[in-house]
């Protein structure tokens, strides 16, 4: 670390701070929650696209394309499907009711208990994803900077949580555009880095060379349960996993109900989606030259492989490593990082097998930056990833306040609401900071909750499914009944949840589709023999269609 890149971090942070500051002056609870719905196009597009394009993603892009290939370049397709059912379904319906929450809009239709379920389900599971996400990029801005991973992470929730509970959304919202051009400057930044040595041949050469003597790497529809990337999968699941993320989320509906106006929300969820056709091709272009580079000079990568190997006992390693020959008995026994080093000093082309098979293919962008980055340059990329993170905790605390606040105190503790709105704000900043203080200190425990964190991967997983399939019987089938969706969306999860442990090698974005199609045909078979009380039958005005008509006959 240079003092440049110091100093870009500081610059950035203090900026980041500073607007939370400025926007913190004279909040009211509507300013606070839907930032006095006076949000334009550029503020709500990129934002939803900074947020739910998540830390995580910002990894995973260029390190599937290093180590797996490109057919995670389908999910531009179940996108660009996706944004139509966003602009003229979800949105309309929550602008029109006027719901603050998007769990308010199932009670209209269903029942206060369908409401506090899929509330209090995404109060855990958006904890559990801030957690995640915080963690995944922490790991590898402290990689590269040298930082212990535990400081990182308190530091930047820190920072995160003070301008969150001094701005409001609209703090949240404007930094999160800040974010997304920092982490899109540096993005092009690596690929023009990346291009620049002559003996790539340039982009024309990395794609060249990238493509040359493989099979099915931009699409492979082999019908498998188990095939990383499959086609099949990405194109089922990250449609489903889109749709509820930018249209049934409680992060994504508060800001197009901060929008100005329907149209100003629609047109945001159009800009989104440029923003995504910018960033993933990027990111997955990344991940192309990388491996061209390191093919090139596998030495580079010694070091990242030599210290994984060299903190496991031999009789850890993968099994291919511990059947190769090459590897003498004095090393597996004693396995140090300098007689590990040796060994891939003399066999080069041993090298990137062995960071797949060691799971390491998310170190070689960081790995990539940490030999070829000029001073300054690094620093930006460590702000890239803390834009990431922030853009993760910052709407993720906010949103779940929001709904703490809306669907629980207020609808069922009205009492406990402070008598003016000054408080109320007082009130909502404390929560803020304590929600912020569960999801960092969360994050910091990750590592040592092993598999009870894995648990909670699986089952947002298997919530995820369900729950937009609520949304979807809600919106298009009148005779879907409350009792029906809880028994139905129980089932359905129950049943998704035993399918995930029992099959622990099926790739995780298989069971969208399942826990989905397991909710519709429960909920919508089970409603048919659970009808709901008359007290609730008038909820079924509130469907998609009758919502659509009610405003046009009251414009007519």
């Amino acid at each position: 670390m240079h003092f440049l890149d110091y100093l870009v971090i500081l610059i950035y942070l203090a900026f980041i701070v500073g607007m939370g500051v400025y926007f913190g002056r004279h909040q009211s609870r509507k300013e606070y929650f839907a930032a006095s719905g006076s949000m334009g196009v550029m503020a709500v597009g990129l934002s939803v696209m900074a947020t739910l394009f998540s830390s995580n993603s910002f990894v995973m892009f260029p390190s599937a394309a290093y180590g797996t290939g490109l057919t995670l370049a389908i999910a531009l397709i179940s996108f660009t499907a996706m944004t139509p059912f966003i602009m003229y379904v979800f949105i309309p319906m929550f602008r029109r009711l006027e719901c603050p929450t998007a769990y308010e809009y199932l009670e209209r239709r269903f029942h206060v208990s369908v409401r506090c379920l899929a509330s209090g389900l995404f109060v855990l599971l958006r904890i559990a994803w801030m957690a995640s996400a915080t963690y995944a990029a922490s790991l590898v801005m402290a990689s590269v900077s040298g930082f212990d991973q535990v400081h990182v992470i308190i530091a930047l929730g820190s920072v995160s949580v003070l301008y969150t509970m001094m701005g409001g959304l609209r703090a949240v919202m404007w930094t999160d555009v800040v974010q997304f051009f920092v982490f899109a400057v540096t993005i092009i930044l690596v690929v023009i880095i990346l291009i620049s040595p002559e003996e790539t041949g340039g982009a024309s050469g990395i794609v060249e060379s990238y493509f040359e003597g493989r099979e099915k790497v931009l699409f492979d529809f082999t019908p498998s349960m188990v095939l990383k990337f499959g086609s099949w999968a990405v194109l089922t699941g990250i449609f489903l996993e889109a749709l509820s993320a930018f249209g049934a989320d409680q992060v994504a509906v508060q800001r197009y109900i901060s929008a100005k106006s329907e149209k100003t929300a629609q047109r945001g969820a159009l800009l989104n989606l440029g923003g995504m056709w910018l960033i993933m091709p990027s990111l997955l272009f990344i991940g192309m030259a990388l491996h061209v580079n390191f093919d090139k000079h596998p030495q580079e990568l010694v070091p990242v492989v030599s210290k994984k190997l060299s903190s496991l006992p031999s009789e850890d390693w993968p099994k291919s490593m511990q059947e190769r020959a090459g590897f003498s008995a004095a090393t597996k026994k004693n396995p140090s990082a300098e007689n590990i080093a040796s060994y891939y000093e003399a066999h080069p082309e041993s090298v990137r097998e062995d960071m797949l098979a060691l799971k390491l293919d998310d170190q070689a962008l960081p790995r990539f930056v940490e030999l070829h980055f000029p001073p300054g340059l690094s620093g930006l990329f460590l702000a890239a990833l803390m834009a990431a993170i922030m853009s993760s905790i910052d709407s993720g605390i906010h949103s779940v306040t929001t709904v703490l606040i809306v669907d629980f105190r207020d609808r069922l503790k009205p009492a406990w609401k402070p008598e003016n709105d000054k408080d109320d704000v007082k009130f909502i900043r404390t929560l803020v900071v304590l929600i912020g203080i569960i999801a960092v200190t969360l994050a910091c425990m990750v590592r040592n909750l092993g598999d009870v964190f894995t648990v909670g991967k699986l089952l947002t997983s298997g919530f995820g499914g369900p729950l937009l399939a609520v949304f979807v019987l809600a919106f298009f089938s009148p005779r879907v009944s409350t009792r029906g969706v809880l028994v139905g969306i129980f089932s359905a999860t129950a049943l998704t949840i035993y399918l995930m442990i029992a099959n622990p090698h099926w790739f995780a974005v298989w069971f969208w589709p399942i826990g989905f199609s397991l909710a519709m045909i429960f909920t919508w078979t089970l409603s048919l023999f659970l009808k709901d009380p008359s007290s609730t039958a008038g909820a079924k005005d509130n469907t998609f269609r009758a919502v659509m008509a009610r405003h046009k006959a009251q414009k007519d």
